[in-house]
Protein backbone atom coordinates (compact mmCIF):
# COMPACT_ATOMS: atom_id res chain seq x y z
CA UNK A 1 0.00 0.00 0.00
CA UNK A 2 2.93 2.27 0.95
CA UNK A 3 4.77 1.65 -2.11
CA UNK A 4 1.44 2.42 -4.41
CA UNK A 5 0.82 5.95 -2.30
CA UNK A 6 4.70 6.41 -3.53
CA UNK A 7 4.56 5.18 -6.52
CA UNK A 8 1.34 7.45 -7.42
CA UNK A 9 2.92 10.50 -5.41
CA UNK A 10 6.21 10.25 -8.01
CA UNK A 11 3.90 10.47 -11.25
CA UNK A 12 2.33 14.16 -10.14
CA UNK A 13 4.02 16.76 -11.58
CA UNK A 14 3.48 20.99 -11.05
CA UNK A 15 2.90 23.32 -13.68
CA UNK A 16 2.75 27.06 -13.89
CA UNK A 17 0.55 28.69 -16.06
CA UNK A 18 1.01 33.26 -16.16
CA UNK A 19 -2.17 34.65 -17.08
CA UNK A 20 -0.14 37.58 -19.82
CA UNK A 21 -3.34 38.73 -21.89
CA UNK A 22 -6.29 39.01 -20.03
CA UNK A 23 -7.29 40.90 -16.49
CA UNK A 24 -7.33 37.85 -13.60
CA UNK A 25 -10.51 39.11 -12.45
CA UNK A 26 -12.40 39.20 -15.54
CA UNK A 27 -10.90 35.47 -16.41
CA UNK A 28 -11.11 34.17 -12.46
CA UNK A 29 -15.01 35.58 -12.61
CA UNK A 30 -16.79 37.10 -10.12
CA UNK A 31 -16.07 35.08 -6.44
CA UNK A 32 -14.18 33.05 -8.43
CA UNK A 33 -16.94 31.31 -10.57
CA UNK A 34 -15.00 30.66 -13.62
CA UNK A 35 -11.94 29.25 -11.68
CA UNK A 36 -14.07 26.82 -9.59
CA UNK A 37 -16.06 25.74 -12.62
CA UNK A 38 -12.36 24.66 -14.17
CA UNK A 39 -11.73 23.12 -11.03
CA UNK A 40 -14.55 21.27 -11.27
CA UNK A 41 -13.83 20.64 -14.98
CA UNK A 42 -10.15 19.27 -13.76
CA UNK A 43 -11.33 17.07 -10.77
CA UNK A 44 -7.70 14.66 -10.76
CA UNK A 45 -5.80 18.14 -10.85
CA UNK A 46 -5.06 20.45 -7.98
CA UNK A 47 -5.32 23.96 -9.31
CA UNK A 48 -4.31 27.04 -7.29
CA UNK A 49 -4.30 30.50 -8.75
CA UNK A 50 -3.33 33.60 -7.49
CA UNK A 51 -3.08 36.81 -9.13
CA UNK A 52 -2.25 36.02 -12.30
CA UNK A 53 -0.43 33.04 -11.80
CA UNK A 54 -1.76 29.51 -11.71
CA UNK A 55 -0.66 26.75 -10.32
CA UNK A 56 -1.90 23.11 -11.23
CA UNK A 57 -0.08 19.97 -9.83
CA UNK A 58 -1.27 16.70 -10.84
CA UNK A 59 -0.73 13.50 -13.88
CA UNK A 60 1.93 14.70 -16.54
CA UNK A 61 -0.96 14.02 -19.34
CA UNK A 62 -4.23 15.51 -17.51
CA UNK A 63 -1.99 18.46 -16.68
CA UNK A 64 -0.78 18.82 -20.09
CA UNK A 65 -4.69 18.57 -21.55
CA UNK A 66 -5.31 21.33 -18.67
CA UNK A 67 -2.29 23.73 -20.44
CA UNK A 68 -3.70 23.38 -23.84
CA UNK A 69 -7.45 23.97 -22.62
CA UNK A 70 -6.24 26.96 -20.25
CA UNK A 71 -4.25 28.86 -23.30
CA UNK A 72 -7.58 28.83 -25.33
CA UNK A 73 -9.71 30.46 -22.92
CA UNK A 74 -7.43 32.94 -21.80
CA UNK A 75 -7.22 33.21 -26.06
CA UNK A 76 -10.99 33.97 -26.42
CA UNK A 77 -10.95 36.05 -23.07
CA UNK A 78 -8.34 38.67 -24.71
CA UNK A 79 -10.01 38.70 -28.12
CA UNK A 80 -13.33 39.39 -26.33
CA UNK A 81 -12.24 40.70 -23.33
CA UNK A 82 -14.78 38.72 -21.74
CA UNK A 83 -15.55 34.81 -20.79
CA UNK A 84 -18.88 32.94 -19.64
CA UNK A 85 -18.96 29.95 -18.32
CA UNK A 86 -20.94 28.38 -21.60
CA UNK A 87 -17.54 29.19 -23.14
CA UNK A 88 -15.39 27.41 -20.96
CA UNK A 89 -17.19 24.22 -20.58
CA UNK A 90 -17.49 24.05 -24.61
CA UNK A 91 -13.79 24.82 -24.98
CA UNK A 92 -13.11 22.28 -22.11
CA UNK A 93 -15.08 19.54 -24.05
CA UNK A 94 -13.80 20.35 -27.30
CA UNK A 95 -16.82 22.07 -28.59
CA UNK A 96 -16.70 24.43 -31.50
CA UNK A 97 -17.72 28.14 -30.52
CA UNK A 98 -20.11 30.20 -32.36
CA UNK A 99 -19.08 33.53 -32.29
CA UNK A 100 -22.36 35.98 -33.65
CA UNK A 101 -21.06 37.83 -36.25
CA UNK A 102 -21.80 41.84 -36.23
CA UNK A 103 -21.01 44.30 -38.66
CA UNK A 104 -17.98 46.92 -38.46
CA UNK A 105 -16.81 45.55 -35.12
CA UNK A 106 -12.95 47.33 -34.55
CA UNK A 107 -12.80 45.47 -31.41
CA UNK A 108 -14.37 44.43 -28.12
CA UNK A 109 -14.40 46.28 -25.00
CA UNK A 110 -14.62 45.70 -21.94
CA UNK A 111 -16.83 42.87 -20.17
CA UNK A 112 -17.20 42.56 -23.88
CA UNK A 113 -18.81 45.60 -25.14
CA UNK A 114 -18.79 45.64 -29.13
CA UNK A 115 -17.00 48.96 -30.19
CA UNK A 116 -18.12 49.57 -33.78
CA UNK A 117 -17.82 52.35 -36.40
CA UNK A 118 -21.31 53.09 -35.98
CA UNK A 119 -21.81 56.17 -38.59
CA UNK A 120 -20.74 55.83 -41.99
CA UNK A 121 -17.91 58.32 -41.45
CA UNK A 122 -16.52 56.14 -38.38
CA UNK A 123 -16.74 53.43 -41.01
CA UNK A 124 -14.82 56.11 -43.58
CA UNK A 125 -12.29 56.79 -40.62
CA UNK A 126 -11.28 52.60 -40.13
CA UNK A 127 -10.85 52.61 -43.63
CA UNK A 128 -8.65 55.40 -43.75
CA UNK A 129 -6.47 54.53 -40.93
CA UNK A 130 -5.61 50.90 -42.81
CA UNK A 131 -4.70 52.57 -46.28
CA UNK A 132 -2.83 55.94 -45.26
CA UNK A 133 -0.05 56.46 -42.52
CA UNK A 134 -1.80 59.68 -41.56
CA UNK A 135 -4.79 60.64 -41.31
CA UNK A 136 -7.20 63.78 -40.07
CA UNK A 137 -10.54 63.49 -38.76
CA UNK A 138 -12.46 67.01 -37.95
CA UNK A 139 -15.82 67.12 -36.55
CA UNK A 140 -17.99 68.13 -34.13
CA UNK A 141 -17.97 67.72 -30.17
CA UNK A 142 -19.65 63.54 -29.50
CA UNK A 143 -18.79 62.55 -33.09
CA UNK A 144 -16.61 59.76 -31.93
CA UNK A 145 -13.19 61.06 -33.69
CA UNK A 146 -11.41 60.30 -30.44
CA UNK A 147 -13.15 57.44 -29.65
CA UNK A 148 -12.56 55.38 -32.79
CA UNK A 149 -9.12 56.79 -33.33
CA UNK A 150 -8.51 54.73 -29.63
CA UNK A 151 -9.96 51.86 -30.86
CA UNK A 152 -8.02 51.34 -33.66
CA UNK A 153 -5.01 52.02 -32.07
CA UNK A 154 -5.97 49.50 -29.08
CA UNK A 155 -6.56 47.14 -32.01
CA UNK A 156 -3.06 47.83 -33.56
CA UNK A 157 -1.38 46.75 -30.55
CA UNK A 158 -3.78 43.94 -29.82
CA UNK A 159 -2.99 42.51 -33.11
CA UNK A 160 0.94 43.13 -32.53
CA UNK A 161 0.68 46.00 -35.81
CA UNK A 162 2.42 48.82 -33.72
CA UNK A 163 4.71 48.31 -30.10
CA UNK A 164 3.69 51.39 -29.11
CA UNK A 165 0.43 53.84 -28.27
CA UNK A 166 0.97 57.41 -28.07
CA UNK A 167 -1.28 59.65 -27.28
CA UNK A 168 -1.25 63.55 -26.84
CA UNK A 169 -2.83 67.05 -26.47
CA UNK A 170 -1.93 70.36 -26.43
CA UNK A 171 -2.39 71.93 -22.71
CA UNK A 172 -4.29 74.55 -23.88
CA UNK A 173 -6.18 76.74 -20.83
CA UNK A 174 -9.85 77.31 -21.69
CA UNK A 175 -10.45 79.15 -18.14
CA UNK A 176 -7.87 78.11 -15.31
CA UNK A 177 -4.66 78.70 -15.78
CA UNK A 178 -2.22 76.16 -15.61
CA UNK A 179 -0.07 78.07 -12.44
CA UNK A 180 -3.23 78.21 -10.37
CA UNK A 181 -4.54 74.59 -10.56
CA UNK A 182 -3.07 72.70 -7.30
CA UNK A 183 -0.65 69.91 -7.32
CA UNK A 184 2.97 69.53 -9.34
CA UNK A 185 2.68 69.73 -13.28
CA UNK A 186 1.23 66.11 -13.68
CA UNK A 187 -1.29 66.54 -11.42
CA UNK A 188 -1.71 69.90 -13.56
CA UNK A 189 -1.64 68.26 -16.94
CA UNK A 190 -3.86 65.16 -15.88
CA UNK A 191 -7.38 66.97 -16.42
CA UNK A 192 -6.32 67.60 -20.07
CA UNK A 193 -5.69 64.09 -20.67
CA UNK A 194 -8.37 62.30 -19.01
CA UNK A 195 -10.74 61.87 -21.90
CA UNK A 196 -7.68 60.23 -23.24
CA UNK A 197 -8.03 57.59 -19.93
CA UNK A 198 -11.55 57.38 -19.81
CA UNK A 199 -11.31 55.90 -23.45
CA UNK A 200 -8.69 53.52 -22.54
CA UNK A 201 -10.51 52.21 -19.66
CA UNK A 202 -13.17 51.13 -21.55
CA UNK A 203 -10.81 48.92 -23.76
CA UNK A 204 -8.30 47.83 -21.96
CA UNK A 205 -8.61 45.92 -18.28
CA UNK A 206 -7.66 48.05 -15.67
CA UNK A 207 -4.62 45.40 -14.50
CA UNK A 208 -3.03 45.39 -18.10
CA UNK A 209 -3.53 49.26 -18.68
CA UNK A 210 -1.36 49.90 -15.56
CA UNK A 211 0.96 47.84 -16.58
CA UNK A 212 1.13 49.40 -20.44
CA UNK A 213 1.50 52.52 -18.96
CA UNK A 214 4.15 51.61 -16.25
CA UNK A 215 6.40 49.83 -18.78
CA UNK A 216 5.91 52.70 -21.55
CA UNK A 217 3.55 50.36 -23.89
CA UNK A 218 1.11 53.04 -23.80
CA UNK A 219 2.21 56.91 -23.39
CA UNK A 220 -0.08 59.69 -22.59
CA UNK A 221 1.41 63.15 -22.60
CA UNK A 222 1.13 66.80 -23.67
CA UNK A 223 1.95 67.92 -27.08
CA UNK A 224 5.20 69.75 -25.54
CA UNK A 225 6.58 66.86 -24.57
CA UNK A 226 6.64 65.11 -28.16
CA UNK A 227 9.48 67.51 -29.25
CA UNK A 228 12.65 65.81 -30.30
CA UNK A 229 11.44 62.37 -30.54
CA UNK A 230 11.35 60.12 -33.75
CA UNK A 231 8.05 58.03 -32.82
CA UNK A 232 8.56 54.55 -35.01
CA UNK A 233 6.70 51.52 -34.32
CA UNK A 234 3.68 53.05 -33.03
CA UNK A 235 0.25 54.18 -33.22
CA UNK A 236 -0.26 58.00 -32.53
CA UNK A 237 -3.01 60.30 -31.82
CA UNK A 238 -3.34 64.05 -31.17
CA UNK A 239 -6.55 64.86 -29.87
CA UNK A 240 -7.83 68.39 -29.95
CA UNK A 241 -5.43 69.10 -32.56
CA UNK A 242 -7.52 72.52 -33.07
CA UNK A 243 -5.50 74.22 -30.04
CA UNK A 244 -2.42 73.96 -31.55
CA UNK A 245 -0.29 76.25 -33.04
CA UNK A 246 1.43 76.47 -36.57
CA UNK A 247 4.40 75.67 -35.55
CA UNK A 248 3.03 73.01 -32.93
CA UNK A 249 1.34 70.55 -35.25
CA UNK A 250 4.45 71.18 -38.02
CA UNK A 251 6.62 69.75 -35.03
CA UNK A 252 4.31 66.85 -34.11
CA UNK A 253 4.08 65.64 -37.72
CA UNK A 254 7.24 65.31 -38.09
CA UNK A 255 7.49 62.80 -35.28
CA UNK A 256 6.32 60.34 -37.52
CA UNK A 257 8.49 57.38 -37.67
CA UNK A 258 9.13 54.01 -39.52
CA UNK A 259 5.99 51.58 -39.19
CA UNK A 260 3.98 53.99 -37.77
CA UNK A 261 0.38 55.44 -37.83
CA UNK A 262 -1.21 58.59 -36.84
CA UNK A 263 -4.49 60.11 -36.59
CA UNK A 264 -4.96 63.67 -35.54
CA UNK A 265 -8.47 65.09 -34.39
CA UNK A 266 -10.23 67.97 -33.67
CA UNK A 267 -13.18 70.65 -33.92
CA UNK A 268 -12.49 73.69 -35.69
CA UNK A 269 -15.62 75.48 -34.55
CA UNK A 270 -13.91 74.79 -30.65
CA UNK A 271 -10.47 76.80 -30.90
CA UNK A 272 -9.63 77.77 -27.67
CA UNK A 273 -6.31 79.91 -28.82
CA UNK A 274 -6.06 83.32 -29.10
CA UNK A 275 -8.13 85.48 -31.39
CA UNK A 276 -5.10 86.40 -33.56
CA UNK A 277 -3.55 82.69 -33.28
CA UNK A 278 -4.25 80.60 -36.52
CA UNK A 279 -4.95 77.08 -35.71
CA UNK A 280 -2.37 74.73 -36.62
CA UNK A 281 -4.77 71.91 -37.86
CA UNK A 282 -6.62 74.23 -40.21
CA UNK A 283 -3.68 75.49 -40.79
CA UNK A 284 -2.21 71.74 -41.61
CA UNK A 285 -5.36 70.47 -43.51
CA UNK A 286 -4.80 73.50 -46.08
CA UNK A 287 -1.11 73.33 -46.54
CA UNK A 288 -1.04 69.06 -46.84
CA UNK A 289 -4.41 69.23 -49.10
CA UNK A 290 -2.92 67.86 -52.49
CA UNK A 291 0.22 65.50 -50.10
CA UNK A 292 -0.88 62.11 -51.17
CA UNK A 293 -0.97 59.43 -48.51
CA UNK A 294 -2.87 61.56 -46.14
CA UNK A 295 -6.63 60.51 -45.51
CA UNK A 296 -9.08 63.18 -44.50
CA UNK A 297 -12.39 62.39 -42.89
CA UNK A 298 -14.73 65.41 -41.92
CA UNK A 299 -17.73 63.83 -39.78
CA UNK A 300 -20.97 66.11 -39.80
CA UNK A 301 -24.05 66.65 -37.14
CA UNK A 302 -25.04 63.46 -38.26
CA UNK A 303 -22.47 61.46 -36.90
CA UNK A 304 -22.76 62.67 -33.33
CA UNK A 305 -23.52 59.65 -30.90
CA UNK A 306 -23.36 60.65 -27.89
CA UNK A 307 -27.11 62.13 -25.84
CA UNK A 308 -29.41 63.19 -28.87
CA UNK A 309 -29.50 66.34 -26.98
CA UNK A 310 -25.82 67.49 -28.01
CA UNK A 311 -26.45 67.58 -31.36
CA UNK A 312 -29.24 69.80 -30.99
CA UNK A 313 -27.03 72.17 -29.15
CA UNK A 314 -24.47 72.02 -31.80
CA UNK A 315 -26.88 72.77 -34.22
CA UNK A 316 -28.77 75.62 -31.68
CA UNK A 317 -24.77 77.07 -32.00
CA UNK A 318 -24.51 77.01 -35.33
CA UNK A 319 -27.87 79.32 -35.86
CA UNK A 320 -26.02 82.09 -33.94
Amino acid sequence: MKQTIFLYLCSMIERIYILENVDPLTFYGVNNSHLQLVKNLFPKLRIVARGNVMKVIGDEDESENFLRKIREIEKYCESFNSITEDVIIGIVRGEKIEIEKQDNIIIYGMNGKVITARSENQQKLVKSFDDNDLVFVVGPAGSGKTYVAIALAVKALKNKQARRLILSRPAVEAGEKLGFLPGEMKDKLDPYLQPLYDALQEMIPSAKLKEFMENNTIQIAPLAFMRGRTLNDAVVILDEAQNTTTLQIKMFLTRLGVNAKMIVTGDTTQIDLPPTAKSGLVHAMEVLEHVPGIGRIRFEKKDIVRHKLVQRIVEAYEKT
